[in-house]
């Protein structure tokens, strides 16, 4: 994405990727584009399989206590919507941008290491094809999540990193079998959350709160669905099932660096901040960066304006710790807490009745859902 924009501005960059093709193409993550990261894939031309293929969502169920209740988007947002498309299509679509440009995308990359970046000659040094190569560049961008080599090359003192780690994990299924619902279902549940997305007509997404330790051994399909069945089922509602393809368990963390930056090196994404999947912000906290950035760097190479890049962190810090708040909020709110007691269990029931019989507090997380526009 960051590519992208900066070649629409004219602006050389190499983009340098450790994996292959096929393997950051087919890798099934996450699926759930706000307003605004839709409207920008439209405005850079990148948005026309978006359009054919992705399944607009106006709204959310939330599920407690044998009942559901919908959170309609449009109504309570000024006409603000969700978009359904895999990450993993967004990747073949920019991949494609990406090669029709002619500008450089090198895959399978090793022993990337970065350096001179607190100067003004930053220098990336790694493997491709067999060969050792060095890269002198005005700027370095991290987009290489959070187990990469930006964040961890920035000297010792000058990061302060914020954390938490959530006692449960989800275990997250991917099935030929088309959706139970048409939009997504939030369930709380006395046996644990449990969440029903999609990814097309044809693919289910679901998910289940289990222990962080949990053994992925001990689940065979069958006690998956029966599990699934008894948390998201409702009388006269049906969970479609089918042949599960993907299974995994994903711990549960909130990871926040500060400042995001560092002489020309730059942080974005997964290598600055980490969000629990609950909120859907991951993919759209990384389209949010990288476009703060790139305005940045088209400042900079346009006449040496260098104000922006200074703030960068500020301004996309903002953003990044109101999404950070709305992933706790709908986390410990759905969530079954291992050490939590009948107190807390009531205050999970009050907060989620108070969000679907109050107009006011369904739109604060219907705007934060599909994307605040002011921030």
């Amino acid at each position: 994405m960051l590519a992208h924009l900066l070649h629409l501005e004219g602006i050389d960059s190499v983009v340098l990727e450790s994996r292959s093709r096929e393997y950051v193409e087919h890798r099934v993550r996450a699926g759930v584009l706000e307003q605004g990261t839709v409207d920008l894939l439209r405005a850079i031309g990148v948005g026309e399989r978006l359009d054919r293929e992705g399944l607009v969502h106006d709204g959310v169920e939330l599920q407690f206590d044998g009942k559901r209740y919908r959170i309609d988007f449009p109504s309570l947002t000024g006409g603000r919507r969700i978009t359904v498309y895999g990450q993993q299509e967004v990747v073949k679509d920019l991949i494609a941008a990406r090669l029709e440009s002619g500008r450089p995308l090198l895959f399978e990359v090793s022993d990337v290491a970065v350096d001179g970046f607190e100067a003004d000659s930053p220098t990336i040094r790694f493997g491709h094809e067999g060969e050792e190569v060095e890269l002198s560049c005005d700027f370095i961008a991290g987009c290489d999540g959070f187990h990469g080599v930006c964040r961890d090359s920035i000297p010792a003192g000058v990061l302060t990193a914020f954390e938490r780690e959530y006692p449960f994990a989800w275990l997250g299924i991917l099935a030929e079998a088309p959706p139970s619902n048409e939009e997504l279902i939030y369930a709380y549940h006395e046996r644990g959350f449990a969440l029903h997305s999609m990814r097309s007509p044809t693919l289910t997404r679901l998910y289940l709160q289990v222990r962080p330790e949990e053994d992925l051994d001990e689940w065979p399909d069958d006690r998956i669905w029966a599990e699934l069945d008894e948390r998201l089922g409702l009388e006269g509602w049906t969970l479609n099932m089918g042949e599960i393809i993907e299974k995994g368990i994903t711990g549960m963390r909130s990871f926040v660096v500060e400042p995001m930056q560092c002489g020309r090196l730059f942080l974005a994404g997964d290598a600055a901040h980490i969000v629990p999947p609950t909120g859907a912000k991951g993919l759209n906290l990384a389209v949010a960066d990288v476009k703060v950035f790139s305005a940045g760097l088209a400042a900079w190479y346009a006449g040496g304006d260098a104000s922006a890049l200074e703030r960068y962190s500020f301004n996309v810090l903002r953003r990044v710790w109101r999404a950070e708040h709305f992933s706790w909020f709908m986390t410990s709110m759905l969530h079954r807490l291992e050490d939590g007691d009948a107190f807390d269990v009531k205050l999970q029931r009050a907060q989620l009745a108070y969000v679907c019989s109050s107009e006011r507090a369904a739109a604060s997380l219907a705007e934060n859902y599909v994307g605040l526009e002011h921030v």
